[in-house]
């Protein structure tokens, strides 16, 4: 008999399933065990080449997921029981499938025969997970079974990254199941054909006709992986344009270059804001021109001719109109446009760099820190302190955070110089997010130095993950900026309901220093300036997992910060403090 036609090896489903995930390259799975997905834990017990990490909640699996496969550029694994196990899980697989992070979450189920009707933890996954997931499919037959997870793994990675589920039922994990041979090729989600040369032509030409160029660049970059990031930084290396970058994106462009405005959008610098409303060609690369970066749309960069590159056909003019689409492959297009600019020299930006550097110097960032050693601490004060330590240390360092008002002082005064290093939850803002996603980086990169920098508030949604930092010994650091708010939730309700606090104090904290003590974590507080640098050095040094708790003011607002309905021009710097001419709206009147 020819080899192509040998009988296929069999095995229990659970097995396949295992087999397979080593063919992937898997070394990792976060989950957390149930009744229908036991038989696939025997078998991870009988092998030795794929680890388990036992998180606390099947939510925390999930980030920890996106973070491992975010740091790593591989696809993150997750393994959740059936019912509520699976349906904890869908907050992170949608907040993957917003962020463009390839996850494969492997769901347990009941039998086949006792789908549809209402068997005990049975819930419809491939249902309630359709719009969360690039897609979601059930196993009927053993023989789908193989196929259907490599299906997974090349749509998960492929084309615009993002999650898959693949739903289990337990007859199918415990009866025979075959193991064809890996196809030389397994089908993957064809992102585009060859790059369209005429729309590369064009978008080189008007660059090099530009006078107020800026590249916009955003997560697209991230995801299409290191060698992207580097052919980014050649091209505005020879254009000589500035960059500007969306909070996914922190990181693909050097934060320490010149050419580096700063992140754009409601919270972004003044220099980038401007900057994208006074170009004469934005050149979006990656990006999807998300709502929190464009401020109002018929206001977005009204003077632009734009240029916008994306693996995704469906973000062209999806909420701005573009004069180019490129749709491809961001390093295929990358060096298509390298190749098109060629040897021609950068254009003369001198003028357009005097106007930045008249919005640099209006220095939207600014904060006062009263230096007194009993001094209250500022959130940005503690976080460019932390920045500088981490920095002089020398250490490859990872920044996870929690969403909220940190994050955006995180995105703000905590430079990034390389890709895959910033891990945040951008599209879906998912309060939880910080702690469980440090697990997974910590878990990709053992001897890395990663910090979550959270605030109180997000830190209690998923604080069960310190059991999961104990257990592993994983030198996390947890750096909590403590306002006892939910931080942009009462900047909001000051700026936008007369101060009307509904609900957004939390009246009732744990002491998060013997929190983290009965983990066996070190805890440290830090209520006042003259104890914030000590305590830093602490954590840094230590060699185990460590939370500090930095108290700091409790009214502190975020700004910049571009008023619901207003453009680029229209940013608050302060308590009535407006930046630009133009007249803001009603509503932005009244932050003012």
């Amino acid at each position: 008999m020819p080899a192509s036609e040998t009988a296929p090896m069999m095995a229990t489903g659970a097995e396949v399933i295992l087999r397979v995930l080593e063919e992937e390259g898997v070394d990792v799975i976060f989950g957390y065990p149930g009744g229908a997905v036991l038989p696939i834990y025997d078998a991870l017990f009988k092998q030795k080449k794929i680890r388990h990490i036992l998180v606390r909640h099947e939510q925390a699996a999930t980030h920890a997921a996106e973070a491992y496969a975010r740091s790593t550029g591989k696809v993150g694994v997750v393994l959740v029981t059936s019912g509520p196990g699976a349906t904890n899980a869908v907050t992170g697989l949608m907040d993957a499938k917003m962020d463009s992070i390839p996850l494969v979450c492997l769901a347990g189920q009941v039998p086949v025969p006792l789908i549809g009707k209402d068997a005990f933890q049975e819930a419809d996954m491939v249902g309630i997970t359709r719009p969360a997931t690039k897609k979601s499919v059930q196993v009927r037959e053993a023989e789908a079974l193989a196929p259907t997870i490599r299906e997974a793994f090349a749509l998960a990675r492929s084309g615009r990254p993002g999650p898959v589920l693949v739903d289990l039922p337990k007859n199918i994990t415990v009866s025979e199941a075959p193991l064809p041979p890996r196809p030389a090729e397994v089908v993957e989600e064809k992102a585009t054909t060859a790059l369209d040369a005429q729309a590369v032509s064009q978008a080189v030409e008007a660059m090099k006709k530009a006078r107020k160029p800026l590249l916009y660049v955003g997560g697209g970059v991230i995801n299409a992986g290191p060698e992207a990031a580097k052919l980014l930084r050649q091209l505005a290396e020879k254009t000589g344009f500035p960059v500007t970058s969306t909070l996914m994106g922190l990181g693909a462009y050097p934060s320490s270059s010149d050419h580096f405005l700063g992140m754009l959008g409601m919270h972004g610098a003044v220099e980038a804001n401007m900057a994208a409303h006074d170009c004469d060609v934005l050149v979006a690369l990656g990006a999807r021109f998300d709502d929190r970066v464009t401020g109002r749309v018929d206001g977005f960069s009204p003077h632009s001719f734009k240029i916008q590159a994306d693996i995704d056909p469906r973000e062209f003019g999806k909420i701005i109109k573009v004069d180019v689409a490129l749709k491809g492959d961001l390093k295929a297009t990358l060096h298509a446009l390298l190749e098109g600019w060629g040897d021609s020299a950068a254009p003369d930006l001198s003028g357009w760099w005097q106007e930045i550097d008249q919005w640099r110097a209006v220095d939207g960032f600014g904060f006062e820190q009263d230096r007194a050693a009993t001094a209250t601490i500022k959130p940005q004060y503690a976080i460019s302190r932390l920045y500088e330590q981490v920095k002089a240390s020398g250490r490859d360092c990872f920044v996870s955070t929690e969403v909220g008002q940190h994050q955006m002082w995180a995105a703000q005064h905590f430079g990034f110089d390389e890709p895959n290093h910033w891990l945040t939850s951008g599209g879906l803002g998912t309060m939880g997010y910080g702690l469980p996603a440090a697990v997974g980086a910590q878990i990709a990169h053992p001897d890395g130095l990663v910090i979550d920098i959270a605030g109180e508030a997000s830190t209690l949604m998923n604080i069960q993950e310190l059991g999961t930092i104990a257990q592993y010994r994983l030198p996390v650091k947890i750096f909590i900026l403590n306002n006892q708010y939910m931080g942009m939730v009462r900047q909001w309700q000051e700026l936008v309901h007369d101060s009307r606090y509904s609900q957004s104090y939390s009246a009732a904290l744990p002491d998060f220093v013997k929190l983290a003590e009965s983990f066996g974590i070190r805890g440290l507080r830090v209520e006042t300036l003259g104890g914030l640098d000590e305590a830093i050095e602490t954590m840094l040094t230590h060699e185990g997992p460590v939370l500090v708790d930095v108290h700091v003011e409790q009214e502190e607002c975020c700004f910049p910060m571009i008023p619901s309905g207003a453009s680029h021009d229209q940013m608050l710097l302060g308590p009535g403090r407006v930046f630009g001419g133009a007249e803001l709206t009603e509503e932005g009147k009244r932050l003012v």
